[in-house]
């Protein structure tokens, strides 16, 4: 039995080519490659002497180059295309969990390149038997957990004593926070935790970067991890030596259980563990609350241009300047003069804000009876909210932050009262003196290089600043800031971002 149905890489020309490219980005039907799956199978068992398990074996690539293995693989197709790769290979068909939970088998080793699915789309049942076989093991994942952190947890109960397995992640295993529980769990059960950092793609026709997973002596315990930073993947059967041994309450206390930061050069982190720890720096949580802004369920339902609203005959009572995108950010503050300049450019951005006891006049109620009303009330946050119309969470921050980044995260004021969609960040002020004095740095080389360090790529270039990330960008004391060199700090920045690939042309 094998799990699958979601996004996997797998080597079957035969499902690529069959397969519309929506459905194979959701299928993961897309290549290894072989002298990546080659080399993994060589770290865990150069001599063959040994059982292995592929449990997302797709058609069988893997196990293609290992005569005595088992492989689980859910999609019929794929399943019997591994037979065909490797007829000496015993392949179950179905859903890898359920094989998992019931299976008296154990392995010396594991290879593989699991699934890679969002949590959005790894629910119901199959995520349920996940998350319950991986409590068994100790391990708690968070609802925001994608698949391949499970699947690695439980293939790991799989090996037997001294057993070692070797997988292709996604670059969030250095990152994200439903990573570290995975990570805690290796290095409590495995002599050896070894992560090969690649910035240049695995799989160039993706967004997805992927980096290289190793653990070994299982019934150990690990007392650091290994990291290995490359420019790009070397075939190789010996594992890279390590560019870093990870101190492990280091990792825990000062990077909050993220690789990422060791990307950096060693004085790098050093300089900024150190303001971290001054006494007078501050994180912008300590001064700010971040959020998101509203959902409206339908953006051209909700938002209005002035032409429209007039033809319409919709009172500017009922309509409500929105920043909608970070695109509107630029420097300096939102004005009077920007929405003047938003209504003279009969720009989409006027938000629908009704109240939810309001009187509505009639040409409100006959654009709600609208056809383009009884689609947006039968959309999914419509019809989940009552009134359908009324948009929640409207509210007027003080300043608004970009969500998605390209060179900057971006930070303005807003000085015309305007609000915003959930494509940017909210920001409230909630200690008025610090944050006159500190907000004025948040263009500052260390205060960029914080946004680097506390966010993370999210493909094609894109930073992405979550709140609770945004929450802990940090502002150095005028001590420790006298440390620090400002082009060490733009060197660094320029470090993340081409990890990130910003600037790079990308398909």
């Amino acid at each position: 039995m094998r799990i699958r149905g979601g996004t996997t890489f797998t080597s079957a020309p035969l499902l690529q080519a069959d397969i519309p490219e929506f459905c194979q980005k959701r299928s993961g039907a897309f290549f290894t490659p072989e002298d990546v799956a080659r080399a993994l199978v060589a770290w865990v068992d150069p001599s063959e002497p040994d059982r292995l398990l592929d449990p997302s074996c797709g058609d069988g690539q893997f196990l293609a180059l290992h005569r005595r293995c088992v492989g689980v693989e859910q999609n019929p197709r794929s399943a019997a295309a591994a037979v065909t790769a490797a007829p000496w290979a015993l392949v179950h068909e179905g859903d890898f969990f359920d094989w998992a939970a019931r299976t008296s088998e154990r392995f010396e080793c594991a290879a593989g390149n699991p699934p890679f699915i969002r949590y959005q789309t790894f629910k119901g049942e199959k995520r349920r038997r996940a998350l319950e076989l991986c409590a068994r093991q100790g391990v708690a994942f968070s609802g925001l957990t994608s698949s391949w952190a499970p699947f690695l947890v439980a293939t790991a109960s799989l090996l037997k004593p001294g057993g070692r397995f070797a997988f292709v992640t996604p670059a969030a295993i250095g990152h994200a926070p439903y990573a570290a529980p995975l990570l805690e769990h290796l290095v409590a059960t495995f002599a050896a935790v070894h992560v090969v950092a690649i910035r240049e793609k695995l799989f160039p026709f993706l967004s997805e970067d992927c980096w290289l997973l190793f653990a070994g002596g299982r019934g150990g315990t690990a007392t650091h991890i290994d990291l290995t930073v490359v420019e790009r993947f070397a075939p190789d059967p010996q594992r890279p030596e390590p560019t870093v041994k990870i101190a492990l309450d280091e990792w825990r206390a000062v990077w909050g259980r993220r690789l990422r930061p060791y990307l950096l050069p060693r004085d790098v982190r050093q300089l900024y563990a150190a303001a971290a720890w001054e006494e007078d720096s501050r994180r912008l949580g300590d001064f700010a609350s971040v959020g998101t802004g509203y959902l409206s369920g339908d953006n051209d339902f909700f938002h209005l241009r002035p032409s429209t609203a007039q033809r319409l005959g919709i009172p500017s009572a009922f309509l409500h300047p929105s920043l909608r995108s970070g695109k509107g950010i630029r420097n300096g503050a939102i004005t009077k003069a920007t929405v003047a300049g938003w209504t003279q450019n009969d720009e989409q951005v006027f938000l629908l804000k009704l109240g939810r006891n309001a009187r509505l006049p009639a040409p409100v109620k006959a654009y709600l009876d609208s056809a383009a009303g009884q689609i947006a009330r039968v959309s999914y946050k419509c019809k989940n909210r009552e009134p359908w119309h009324v948009v929640p969470n409207v509210r007027i921050p003080e300043f608004m932050m970009s969500y998605m980044s390209g060179r900057s995260v971006k930070l303005i004021r807003n000085e015309a009262g305007v609000t915003c969609s959930n494509s940017v960040h909210a920001l409230r002020v909630d200690d008025p003196v610090t944050a006159r004095k500190l907000l004025p740095l948040w263009a500052s080389p260390f205060v960029r290089l914080s946004c680097e360090l506390e966010g993370h790529a999210l493909g094609g270039g894109v930073l992405k600043l979550e709140p609770r990330e945004a929450a802990q960008v940090l502002f150095p004391s005028a001590k420790a800031s006298k440390k620090m060199s400002a082009d060490g700090l733009e060197e660094a920045i320029g470090v993340l971002q081409r990890w990130r690939h910003y600037g790079e042309r990308t398909n």
